[in-house]
């Protein structure tokens, strides 16, 4: 609360910058201040004294302001992206595209020195021979990424081995019977935090501590932590967990954890080396690391695109050539072929497949346009789009998520909420709330057991901001939480959020399910239907090992499909031959959506140049990116010419003095004073800046809440660094 004494508020503020703001661009000249006098205190101009939580930011939590991680930097040829595409989508799309060449190029290094990753291989095989359990853990992205080998990859795998009768008999000696549980695919937050992120968990090194203990993860198990950036707390916890278990046994040599232990992260080590819980996992001989940097993201620090992509692409070569060489210890070749290893295929030689798969993704760049044209002006005009996928399930259901923290949308809805406010919902073929979820993680869904955590994060946690955000997520995130979420085609739940006049109905199709597409019953054209029925748009994205030609005249059998005219249709061939994971077109898909979703975005405005600046700053890592972007795009603005030209100079803000304005912000749009919506905090705090440093007076909250919403932050910024055209 402001403290009404202006003397002492005015001298509050001063200690605040003199103590701990360090100036930003520090290295630019004296330039002579304009005859009229300025304000040059900014907090002192907003009658802003920061908040104790701003304080303690600023002050204790630098180990969370990761702005020089390379995942964090603009990348140069996506430098101009919401300018492109809002002119040009395809020309967007490439751009978007171009970027994961860079991915090419890291597999080609990793292609020609791949010991690390074979170290990793012959982990998984020797625990799918032993029994023992292959646990993969990750936080946001990478979390969703553990799931994905477990319910997309691994449980599907070893289900339809066993339906090979004659097969199964033979390897059911070899290996354990529950095959199919003893892969664990596990996020920070457990299965609720699939739909979004659970503030406060992220930033604890104990949730991976005790996620481990309670899968009952023990020595010997195979133990795989993946982190984007490198410094994820909750990931680092759970490595540095499993190694304790080696450390607390007689006689421990490092070379033997580090046979089971594996860090696979996306930052230069240089870059990692300054924060404390990343260097000690980096310098701990116990931990095999494998790092897949590939450089600066699309998006910058949208670790969803490029970092996350390398990642489910190698893991997911890692398990299938690992149960490939298991199973040529008891199946012949024409066994083997049965199952879909129609030869034996080297590590090296899978990693060198993502360079056509990329091609293959590039060569349909024009139709995506069109669906990303589609899906944009959907929600310009208000309506909303159902996803509908199988197999594909889970890669558009993290698209979709994903959208989320990434541009501050409204997260899925609940059965609860009487009118849809996300933009996006996905549905798929079950009748019920119960079995869409069985369907989507192919086993019965797991949340967190309130009473196996809560006195740990009481008596352990000693920060009382991460304690009381953790205990309040603790109260979401158990198993009553599947109950709010229905993804199931059903009845009920197409009554209840079925579609309107003007929305949109996205069909996704993973082989071999083109086949569906040709039966007007199945539940894919039933989906078409419905949608064309109550005057929706539709649209067929199909990643497939057949030709385009023979699946656009599938696709065009549909009834009262249009595609070329009314309807979009994305075609993309990728062979999936001796993939019997499927790795290569959920690949496909994965890189078309996180192109396509990104660029919808990016024409709404919710992307300005190739910076996140809708990100929801819901855990300490987003609260420091947010704060760089409040700091870099306000400094941007004041050092333009145009800007100095009309309005003259005023000082750089500090990292400091953004990251109190974004506290107020979030405080702000919480505190229910206006329908905030999807606003965001960086915007909202970049145009109260900026507007009052232009009127030289602090302008108030609501002042610049009614600014975004009736210009948007893309188009004020526009105005600010040109304000004379």
């Amino acid at each position: 609360m402001m403290h009404q004494n202006p003397i002492f508020r005015n001298a509050v503020t001063s200690l605040f910058i003199l103590a701990f703001l360090i100036p930003a661009y520090s290295q630019q000249t004296e330039k002579k201040e304009p005859e009229k006098e300025k304000i040059t205190s900014l907090l002192s101009l907003l009658e802003i004294v920061p908040s104790e939580e701003s304080i303690d930011y600023v002050q204790n939590k630098t180990q969370f302001q990761l702005h020089t991680l390379l995942t964090e930097q603009r990348h140069p040829e996506t430098w101009n992206l919401s300018e492109v595409v809002r002119e040009d989508c395809t020309a967007g799309l490439e751009m978007l595209f171009k970027v994961d060449q860079d991915i090419v190029d890291k597999l080609d290094q990793l292609s020609q020195n791949p010991n690390t990753l074979e170290t990793a291989v012959e982990a998984v095989k020797t625990a799918i021979l032993s029994g023992n359990k292959i646990y993969i853990y990750g936080c946001g992205a990478t979390g969703r990424l553990a799931k994905q080998m477990e319910s997309t990859f691994w449980r599907p795998f070893w289900q339809k081995t066993k339906n090979q009768n004659r097969i199964w008999e033979r390897l059911k000696n070899h290996l354990k019977d529950d095959i199919e549980e003893r892969l664990i695919g596990e996020m920070t937050g457990g299965d609720r935090a699939l739909i979004s992120s659970l503030e406060g968990f992220e930033d604890l090194q104990l949730i991976g501590e005790l996620q481990l203990k309670e899968h009952k993860v023990k020595k010997g198990d195979v133990v795989i932590c993946v982190t984007e950036g490198g410094e994820t707390s909750s990931v680092i916890g759970t490595i540095l967990s499993a190694l304790d278990q080696w450390k607390q046994s007689s006689g421990y040599m490092p070379e033997k954890s580090k046979n089971k232990l594996f860090f696979i992260y996306n930052n230069p080590d240089d870059r990692l080396m300054p924060f404390t819980r990343s260097r000690k996992v980096l310098t701990e001989k116990g931990i095999t690391k494998i790092n897949l940097t590939t450089g600066p993201q699309a998006i910058s620090g949208s670790t969803r695109m490029q970092a996350t992509t390398i990642e489910t692409f190698v893991i997911g070569h890692i398990i299938q050539t690992a149960i490939d060489r298991s199973l040529r210890e008891f199946l012949s070749k024409k066994e083997m072929s049965k199952l879909g290893f129609e030869e034996k295929t080297e590590l090296k030689t899978r990693l060198r497949e993502f360079e056509n798969i990329l091609k293959q993704v590039k060569r349909a760049t024009a139709e995506i346009a069109k669906l990303t044209q589609m899906e944009s002006k959907t929600y310009e005009s208000g309506h909303f789009s159902t996803y509908f996928a199988c197999d594909g399930l889970i890669t558009v259901f993290i698209d979709s998520t994903e959208r989320s923290p990434t541009f501050r949308l409204y997260p899925l809805d609940t059965v609860n909420q009487k009118e849809r406010r996300s933009w996006i919902q996905v549905w798929t073929a079950a009748p019920g709330l119960e079995k869409a979820w069985n369907a989507f993680l192919q086993r019965p869904f797991h949340g967190l057991s309130y009473d196996f955590y809560h006195d740990p994060f009481q008596n352990e946690i000693k920060d009382p901001f991460l304690r009381k955000a953790a205990l309040e997520s603790l109260k979401n995130a158990g198993n009553d939480q599947k109950q709010l979420y229905d993804f199931s085609f059903s009845p009920s739940n197409t009554e209840r959020r079925g579609p309107q006049e003007g929305d949109l109905g996205v069909l996704v199709a993973v082989s071999p399910e083109e086949k569906l597409l040709e039966d007007k019953n199945s539940p894919f054209c039933r989906f078409i239907s419905l949608f064309k029925k109550n005057k929706s748009n539709t649209a067929v994205l199909s990643v497939t090992n057949k030709t385009e030609k023979k699946t656009a005249r599938v696709i065009s059998g549909i009834p009262d499909f249009e595609p070329g005219h009314k309807d979009a249709a994305v075609t993309i061939s990728v062979d999936n031959k001796n993939d019997p994971l499927n790795i290569s077109q959920h690949t496909a898909l994965k890189i078309t959506l996180n192109a396509h979703s990104t660029a919808v975005m990016a024409r709404l405005g919710k992307v300005v140049g190739n910076t996140m600046t809708n990100v929801s700053p819901s855990n300490l890592k987003l609260i420091g990116r947010a704060t760089y972007l409040i700091q870099s795009h306000v400094n941007d603005a004041l050092s333009s010419p145009g800007w100095v030209e009309k309005y003259g100079i005023f000082r750089p803000i500090s990292y400091g003095e953004a990251n109190a304005v974004l506290f107020e912000s979030i405080k702000f749009l919480k505190s229910g004073q206006v329908r905030s919506g999807q606003t965001a905090e960086v915007s909202l705090s970049i145009i109260r800046i900026l507007e009052s440093i232009r009127q030289n007076k602090g302008i108030s909250q609501k002042q610049a809440f009614k600014l975004v919403q009736e210009k948007g932050l893309l188009q004020y910024l526009s105005n600010a660094k040109s304000p004379n055209k």
